[in-house]
Protein backbone atom coordinates (compact mmCIF):
# COMPACT_ATOMS: atom_id res chain seq x y z
CA UNK A 1 0.00 0.00 0.00
CA UNK A 2 3.12 2.23 0.73
CA UNK A 3 4.16 2.07 -2.44
CA UNK A 4 0.91 1.59 -4.55
CA UNK A 5 0.40 5.15 -2.37
CA UNK A 6 3.55 6.89 -3.46
CA UNK A 7 2.90 5.60 -7.33
CA UNK A 8 -0.54 7.53 -7.17
CA UNK A 9 0.55 10.68 -5.63
CA UNK A 10 3.48 10.52 -7.91
CA UNK A 11 1.41 10.18 -11.49
CA UNK A 12 -0.77 12.61 -9.63
CA UNK A 13 1.84 15.34 -9.17
CA UNK A 14 3.38 14.98 -12.38
CA UNK A 15 0.25 15.48 -14.53
CA UNK A 16 -0.87 18.45 -12.04
CA UNK A 17 2.39 20.21 -12.30
CA UNK A 18 2.31 20.11 -16.00
CA UNK A 19 -0.93 21.14 -16.44
CA UNK A 20 -0.31 24.33 -14.20
CA UNK A 21 3.16 24.87 -16.16
CA UNK A 22 1.13 24.32 -19.59
CA UNK A 23 -1.63 26.72 -18.18
CA UNK A 24 0.54 29.53 -17.03
CA UNK A 25 2.18 29.67 -20.94
CA UNK A 26 -0.44 29.13 -22.69
CA UNK A 27 -2.10 32.38 -20.29
CA UNK A 28 0.85 34.27 -21.32
CA UNK A 29 0.87 33.29 -25.22
CA UNK A 30 -2.82 33.85 -25.32
CA UNK A 31 -3.24 36.97 -23.01
CA UNK A 32 -0.11 38.48 -25.97
CA UNK A 33 -2.01 37.40 -28.87
CA UNK A 34 -5.16 38.27 -27.95
CA UNK A 35 -4.39 41.80 -26.86
CA UNK A 36 -1.07 42.68 -28.40
CA UNK A 37 -0.20 40.79 -31.06
CA UNK A 38 -2.72 38.91 -32.82
CA UNK A 39 -1.97 35.85 -35.33
CA UNK A 40 -0.49 37.54 -38.12
CA UNK A 41 1.09 41.18 -39.02
CA UNK A 42 1.64 42.72 -42.06
CA UNK A 43 4.06 45.85 -42.10
CA UNK A 44 6.22 47.89 -44.22
CA UNK A 45 9.91 45.71 -43.98
CA UNK A 46 11.27 49.41 -42.33
CA UNK A 47 8.42 50.02 -39.69
CA UNK A 48 8.83 47.11 -37.04
CA UNK A 49 12.78 48.38 -36.94
CA UNK A 50 12.17 52.26 -37.07
CA UNK A 51 8.38 52.92 -36.25
CA UNK A 52 8.27 55.68 -38.08
CA UNK A 53 5.05 57.03 -39.84
CA UNK A 54 6.65 57.68 -42.99
CA UNK A 55 6.79 53.69 -43.48
CA UNK A 56 3.03 53.27 -44.38
CA UNK A 57 1.54 50.54 -46.02
CA UNK A 58 1.14 51.49 -49.69
CA UNK A 59 -2.29 51.09 -51.11
CA UNK A 60 -3.81 49.83 -47.68
CA UNK A 61 -7.42 49.53 -48.99
CA UNK A 62 -6.13 47.51 -51.61
CA UNK A 63 -3.90 45.15 -49.46
CA UNK A 64 -6.98 45.09 -47.04
CA UNK A 65 -9.10 43.44 -49.37
CA UNK A 66 -6.31 40.70 -50.11
CA UNK A 67 -6.16 39.66 -46.96
CA UNK A 68 -10.07 39.72 -45.89
CA UNK A 69 -10.49 37.54 -49.12
CA UNK A 70 -7.93 34.91 -47.72
CA UNK A 71 -9.52 31.60 -46.93
CA UNK A 72 -8.56 30.81 -42.76
CA UNK A 73 -8.47 34.94 -42.18
CA UNK A 74 -11.27 35.35 -39.27
CA UNK A 75 -11.17 38.99 -38.28
CA UNK A 76 -8.73 41.86 -39.86
CA UNK A 77 -8.13 45.28 -38.18
CA UNK A 78 -6.64 48.07 -40.42
CA UNK A 79 -4.58 50.48 -37.75
CA UNK A 80 -2.64 53.75 -38.12
CA UNK A 81 0.27 53.75 -35.65
CA UNK A 82 2.39 56.53 -34.26
CA UNK A 83 5.04 57.41 -31.41
CA UNK A 84 3.72 60.13 -28.58
CA UNK A 85 4.04 62.20 -26.04
CA UNK A 86 0.38 62.20 -24.12
CA UNK A 87 0.39 64.92 -21.24
CA UNK A 88 -2.38 65.81 -18.61
CA UNK A 89 -1.61 68.92 -15.80
CA UNK A 90 -0.34 66.22 -13.62
CA UNK A 91 2.77 64.67 -16.02
CA UNK A 92 3.39 63.44 -18.91
CA UNK A 93 4.44 59.75 -20.48
CA UNK A 94 5.65 57.93 -23.97
CA UNK A 95 2.99 55.85 -25.27
CA UNK A 96 2.39 54.53 -29.29
CA UNK A 97 -0.94 55.37 -30.44
CA UNK A 98 -2.71 52.90 -32.18
CA UNK A 99 -5.62 54.22 -34.33
CA UNK A 100 -8.56 51.77 -34.69
CA UNK A 101 -11.21 50.87 -36.61
CA UNK A 102 -13.42 50.10 -33.18
CA UNK A 103 -15.66 47.34 -34.86
CA UNK A 104 -13.15 45.79 -36.60
CA UNK A 105 -10.30 46.11 -33.42
CA UNK A 106 -13.08 44.35 -31.25
CA UNK A 107 -13.43 41.26 -33.57
CA UNK A 108 -9.45 40.78 -33.58
CA UNK A 109 -8.79 41.37 -29.85
CA UNK A 110 -10.59 41.80 -26.81
CA UNK A 111 -9.84 45.66 -25.94
CA UNK A 112 -13.99 46.21 -25.68
CA UNK A 113 -14.55 43.35 -23.01
CA UNK A 114 -11.02 45.00 -21.01
CA UNK A 115 -12.92 48.54 -20.70
CA UNK A 116 -13.32 48.83 -17.08
CA UNK A 117 -14.56 52.50 -16.79
CA UNK A 118 -16.80 54.55 -19.09
CA UNK A 119 -16.82 52.89 -22.97
CA UNK A 120 -15.43 51.37 -25.96
CA UNK A 121 -14.42 54.01 -28.63
CA UNK A 122 -17.59 54.60 -30.76
CA UNK A 123 -18.91 56.66 -33.68
CA UNK A 124 -19.91 59.29 -31.47
CA UNK A 125 -17.76 62.61 -30.79
CA UNK A 126 -13.99 63.72 -31.96
CA UNK A 127 -10.99 63.30 -30.60
CA UNK A 128 -12.42 60.16 -28.17
CA UNK A 129 -9.41 58.33 -26.64
CA UNK A 130 -9.12 54.79 -24.72
CA UNK A 131 -5.96 55.12 -21.88
CA UNK A 132 -5.12 52.34 -19.50
CA UNK A 133 -6.09 52.45 -15.84
CA UNK A 134 -2.28 52.27 -14.99
CA UNK A 135 -1.54 54.97 -17.21
CA UNK A 136 -4.84 56.72 -15.77
CA UNK A 137 -3.42 57.05 -12.42
CA UNK A 138 0.57 57.96 -13.55
CA UNK A 139 -1.07 61.08 -15.36
CA UNK A 140 -4.44 61.22 -12.63
CA UNK A 141 -6.95 61.75 -15.26
CA UNK A 142 -10.23 59.67 -14.97
CA UNK A 143 -13.22 59.06 -17.89
CA UNK A 144 -13.85 62.72 -19.03
CA UNK A 145 -10.45 64.38 -18.55
CA UNK A 146 -8.85 65.72 -21.55
CA UNK A 147 -4.90 64.83 -22.31
CA UNK A 148 -2.80 66.31 -25.14
CA UNK A 149 -1.26 64.17 -27.41
CA UNK A 150 1.68 65.13 -29.37
CA UNK A 151 3.27 63.32 -32.61
CA UNK A 152 5.07 63.82 -35.89
CA UNK A 153 3.10 64.02 -38.85
CA UNK A 154 3.91 62.57 -41.90
CA UNK A 155 5.42 65.40 -43.46
CA UNK A 156 7.68 65.74 -40.62
CA UNK A 157 5.63 68.70 -38.71
CA UNK A 158 5.38 68.30 -35.19
CA UNK A 159 1.22 68.42 -34.24
CA UNK A 160 -0.37 68.54 -30.85
CA UNK A 161 -4.36 67.62 -30.24
CA UNK A 162 -6.44 67.45 -27.24
CA UNK A 163 -8.58 63.96 -26.95
CA UNK A 164 -11.17 63.42 -24.25
CA UNK A 165 -10.83 59.89 -22.33
CA UNK A 166 -14.04 58.08 -22.89
CA UNK A 167 -13.01 54.60 -21.25
CA UNK A 168 -9.98 53.13 -19.29
CA UNK A 169 -8.96 49.68 -20.08
CA UNK A 170 -6.79 46.87 -18.76
CA UNK A 171 -5.80 43.72 -20.68
CA UNK A 172 -3.63 42.31 -17.34
CA UNK A 173 -0.41 43.14 -18.82
CA UNK A 174 0.96 46.07 -17.14
CA UNK A 175 3.68 46.89 -19.91
CA UNK A 176 1.30 47.00 -22.27
CA UNK A 177 -1.26 48.94 -20.78
CA UNK A 178 1.49 51.71 -19.83
CA UNK A 179 2.67 51.34 -23.32
CA UNK A 180 -0.57 51.81 -25.88
CA UNK A 181 -3.31 54.10 -25.90
CA UNK A 182 -5.91 53.87 -28.43
CA UNK A 183 -7.98 56.77 -30.74
CA UNK A 184 -10.35 56.17 -34.11
CA UNK A 185 -8.24 55.15 -37.06
CA UNK A 186 -10.08 58.25 -38.65
CA UNK A 187 -9.02 60.99 -36.31
CA UNK A 188 -5.50 60.23 -35.94
CA UNK A 189 -5.28 60.19 -39.88
CA UNK A 190 -6.74 63.58 -40.32
CA UNK A 191 -3.57 64.53 -37.83
CA UNK A 192 -1.39 62.55 -39.37
CA UNK A 193 -2.15 63.57 -42.97
CA UNK A 194 -0.97 66.60 -44.34
CA UNK A 195 -3.39 68.32 -46.37
CA UNK A 196 -1.14 67.48 -49.52
CA UNK A 197 -1.52 63.87 -48.70
CA UNK A 198 -1.51 63.02 -52.08
CA UNK A 199 1.65 64.12 -52.56
CA UNK A 200 3.02 61.19 -50.58
CA UNK A 201 0.87 58.96 -52.24
CA UNK A 202 -2.00 58.71 -49.57
CA UNK A 203 -5.82 58.95 -50.50
CA UNK A 204 -7.30 61.30 -47.54
CA UNK A 205 -8.10 58.90 -44.33
CA UNK A 206 -6.00 55.52 -45.89
CA UNK A 207 -3.01 56.17 -44.18
CA UNK A 208 -2.62 52.89 -42.43
CA UNK A 209 0.61 51.45 -40.88
CA UNK A 210 -0.43 48.28 -39.66
CA UNK A 211 -2.28 45.19 -41.02
CA UNK A 212 -2.93 42.71 -38.20
CA UNK A 213 -5.60 38.98 -38.49
CA UNK A 214 -6.69 36.19 -36.72
CA UNK A 215 -7.24 32.64 -38.10
CA UNK A 216 -10.00 30.34 -37.79
CA UNK A 217 -7.19 27.83 -36.61
CA UNK A 218 -3.91 28.88 -34.85
CA UNK A 219 -2.68 25.27 -36.56
CA UNK A 220 -2.72 27.27 -39.98
CA UNK A 221 -1.35 30.37 -38.92
CA UNK A 222 2.22 29.61 -40.94
CA UNK A 223 0.15 28.12 -44.10
CA UNK A 224 -1.63 31.26 -44.29
CA UNK A 225 1.00 33.73 -43.54
CA UNK A 226 3.07 32.04 -46.54
CA UNK A 227 0.23 32.30 -48.70
CA UNK A 228 -0.21 36.25 -48.12
CA UNK A 229 3.34 36.68 -48.93
CA UNK A 230 3.00 34.92 -51.84
CA UNK A 231 0.92 37.46 -52.82
CA UNK A 232 1.88 40.47 -51.08
CA UNK A 233 5.27 40.51 -52.33
CA UNK A 234 7.29 43.81 -50.80
CA UNK A 235 5.71 43.71 -47.27
CA UNK A 236 6.84 42.00 -44.18
CA UNK A 237 3.93 39.57 -42.99
CA UNK A 238 4.73 37.89 -39.54
CA UNK A 239 3.01 35.57 -37.41
CA UNK A 240 3.12 36.07 -33.54
CA UNK A 241 5.78 33.71 -33.31
CA UNK A 242 7.90 35.89 -35.53
CA UNK A 243 6.81 39.04 -33.94
CA UNK A 244 7.73 38.00 -30.37
CA UNK A 245 10.63 35.18 -30.07
CA UNK A 246 9.45 34.61 -26.65
CA UNK A 247 6.30 33.20 -27.26
CA UNK A 248 7.78 30.73 -29.51
CA UNK A 249 10.10 29.79 -27.46
CA UNK A 250 7.44 29.25 -24.26
CA UNK A 251 4.89 27.09 -27.07
CA UNK A 252 8.15 25.14 -27.61
CA UNK A 253 8.85 24.74 -23.77
CA UNK A 254 5.67 23.20 -22.66
CA UNK A 255 6.56 19.56 -23.66
CA UNK A 256 9.92 19.91 -21.95
CA UNK A 257 8.82 20.70 -19.10
CA UNK A 258 6.13 18.19 -18.73
CA UNK A 259 8.97 15.80 -19.28
CA UNK A 260 11.22 17.69 -16.61
CA UNK A 261 8.63 17.63 -14.21
CA UNK A 262 8.03 13.74 -14.75
CA UNK A 263 11.65 12.99 -14.57
CA UNK A 264 12.21 15.00 -11.13
CA UNK A 265 9.18 12.59 -9.71
CA UNK A 266 9.73 9.86 -11.33
CA UNK A 267 13.28 9.80 -9.68
CA UNK A 268 12.32 10.26 -6.45
CA UNK A 269 9.83 7.61 -6.81
CA UNK A 270 12.61 5.19 -7.77
CA UNK A 271 14.26 5.43 -4.38
CA UNK A 272 10.82 5.19 -2.42
CA UNK A 273 10.30 1.88 -4.57
CA UNK A 274 13.77 0.84 -3.70
CA UNK A 275 13.83 1.48 -0.29
CA UNK A 276 9.91 -0.13 0.51
CA UNK A 277 11.37 -3.65 -2.03
CA UNK A 278 14.11 -3.84 -0.34
CA UNK A 279 12.54 -4.05 2.93
CA UNK A 280 10.15 -6.85 1.44
CA UNK A 281 13.03 -8.67 0.62
CA UNK A 282 14.90 -8.59 3.86
CA UNK A 283 11.56 -9.15 5.95
CA UNK A 284 11.05 -12.73 3.55
CA UNK A 285 14.85 -13.86 3.51
CA UNK A 286 13.42 -17.13 5.30
CA UNK A 287 11.38 -17.70 3.08
CA UNK A 288 13.36 -16.68 -0.05
CA UNK A 289 16.20 -19.49 1.37
CA UNK A 290 13.32 -21.91 1.72
CA UNK A 291 12.22 -21.18 -2.25
CA UNK A 292 15.83 -21.40 -2.78
CA UNK A 293 16.58 -24.37 -0.98
CA UNK A 294 14.04 -26.78 -2.75
CA UNK A 295 15.11 -25.87 -6.51
CA UNK A 296 13.45 -22.81 -7.11
CA UNK A 297 16.32 -20.90 -9.60
CA UNK A 298 18.15 -17.45 -8.50
CA UNK A 299 16.43 -16.38 -12.14
CA UNK A 300 13.24 -17.36 -10.89
CA UNK A 301 13.26 -15.60 -7.52
CA UNK A 302 14.84 -12.30 -9.80
CA UNK A 303 11.73 -12.20 -12.10
CA UNK A 304 9.55 -12.58 -8.44
CA UNK A 305 10.69 -9.73 -7.08
CA UNK A 306 10.70 -7.46 -10.13
CA UNK A 307 6.78 -8.85 -11.22
CA UNK A 308 5.98 -7.80 -7.86
CA UNK A 309 7.04 -4.70 -8.17
CA UNK A 310 5.94 -3.83 -11.82
CA UNK A 311 2.46 -5.41 -10.24
CA UNK A 312 2.21 -2.74 -7.56
CA UNK A 313 3.06 0.07 -10.15
CA UNK A 314 0.40 -1.79 -12.21
CA UNK A 315 -2.36 -1.46 -9.91
CA UNK A 316 -1.02 2.47 -8.86
CA UNK A 317 -1.05 3.71 -12.56
CA UNK A 318 -4.52 3.86 -13.18
CA UNK A 319 -5.39 5.43 -10.38
CA UNK A 320 -2.89 7.55 -10.30
CA UNK A 321 -3.76 8.85 -13.67
CA UNK A 322 -7.57 8.73 -13.29
CA UNK A 323 -6.90 11.59 -10.16
CA UNK A 324 -4.50 13.38 -12.56
CA UNK A 325 -7.50 13.57 -15.45
CA UNK A 326 -10.13 14.64 -12.73
CA UNK A 327 -7.85 17.04 -11.69
CA UNK A 328 -7.05 18.96 -15.45
CA UNK A 329 -10.62 18.45 -16.19
CA UNK A 330 -11.66 20.25 -12.87
CA UNK A 331 -9.49 23.00 -13.33
CA UNK A 332 -9.42 23.48 -16.98
CA UNK A 333 -13.23 24.47 -16.65
CA UNK A 334 -13.06 26.17 -12.89
CA UNK A 335 -9.56 27.60 -13.22
CA UNK A 336 -7.56 28.40 -9.99
CA UNK A 337 -7.94 32.09 -9.18
CA UNK A 338 -4.33 33.65 -8.08
CA UNK A 339 -6.12 37.56 -7.93
CA UNK A 340 -4.25 38.04 -4.72
CA UNK A 341 -0.96 38.12 -7.14
CA UNK A 342 -3.02 39.70 -9.76
CA UNK A 343 -0.31 42.49 -9.61
CA UNK A 344 2.85 40.58 -9.83
CA UNK A 345 1.11 38.42 -12.53
CA UNK A 346 0.41 41.42 -14.56
CA UNK A 347 3.67 42.88 -14.85
CA UNK A 348 4.57 39.43 -16.52
CA UNK A 349 1.82 38.91 -18.84
CA UNK A 350 -0.44 36.41 -16.81
CA UNK A 351 -3.47 36.27 -16.42
CA UNK A 352 -5.13 36.29 -12.66
CA UNK A 353 -7.19 33.12 -12.98
CA UNK A 354 -5.24 30.06 -14.40
CA UNK A 355 -6.67 27.17 -16.52
CA UNK A 356 -4.93 23.91 -16.46
CA UNK A 357 -4.08 22.43 -19.86
CA UNK A 358 -2.07 19.13 -20.91
CA UNK A 359 -1.03 17.49 -24.06
CA UNK A 360 -2.99 14.10 -24.35
CA UNK A 361 0.26 12.39 -25.25
CA UNK A 362 1.48 13.59 -20.94
CA UNK A 363 -0.71 10.69 -20.34
CA UNK A 364 1.07 8.17 -22.42
CA UNK A 365 4.64 9.58 -21.27
CA UNK A 366 3.45 9.42 -17.63
CA UNK A 367 2.06 5.66 -17.91
CA UNK A 368 5.35 4.60 -20.03
CA UNK A 369 7.66 5.98 -17.64
CA UNK A 370 5.99 4.49 -14.55
CA UNK A 371 6.39 1.37 -16.02
CA UNK A 372 10.18 2.06 -16.58
CA UNK A 373 10.12 3.17 -13.30
CA UNK A 374 9.73 0.18 -11.71
CA UNK A 375 11.47 -2.18 -13.93
CA UNK A 376 14.37 -0.48 -12.60
CA UNK A 377 13.31 0.14 -9.35
CA UNK A 378 13.26 -3.41 -8.92
CA UNK A 379 16.84 -4.38 -10.21
CA UNK A 380 18.76 -3.70 -6.75
CA UNK A 381 16.21 -5.87 -4.24
CA UNK A 382 15.70 -8.58 -6.61
CA UNK A 383 19.42 -8.71 -7.12
CA UNK A 384 19.77 -8.58 -3.00
CA UNK A 385 17.82 -11.63 -3.23
CA UNK A 386 19.36 -13.50 -5.38
CA UNK A 387 22.63 -12.86 -3.29
CA UNK A 388 21.30 -15.08 -0.76
CA UNK A 389 22.63 -18.19 0.61
CA UNK A 390 19.86 -20.82 1.16
CA UNK A 391 21.46 -21.96 4.40
CA UNK A 392 22.33 -18.80 5.85
CA UNK A 393 18.43 -17.69 4.71
CA UNK A 394 16.67 -20.38 6.42
CA UNK A 395 18.80 -19.90 9.81
CA UNK A 396 17.86 -16.17 9.62
CA UNK A 397 15.29 -15.19 12.51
Amino acid sequence: MVVISAVVIGIWAAISLSGFATGMIKSYVNNAVQNIISHIQVHQPEFLEEYDVEYYLPDAPAVEQVIRSEPGVKAVSVRSLSSAMISSAKGARGVRIKGIVPEDEAQVNALNENVKEGEYLSAEGKNAILVSVDLAKKLNVKVRSKVVLTFQGLDGEITAAAFRIVGLFDTGNNPFDEAYVFVRREDLNRLLEPTDGHKYGVAPGALAHEIALMVDDVRSVDAVAARLREKLPGLDVETYRQLSPDLDLYEGQMTSISILYLTIILLALVFGIINTMLMAVLERIKELGMLMAIGMNKFRVFIMIVFETILLGLVAMPIGLLLGYLTISYVQSHGIDLSTYANALEDYGLSAVIYFEIEPVVYWQVAVGVFLTAILASIYPAWKAIKLRPVEALHKI
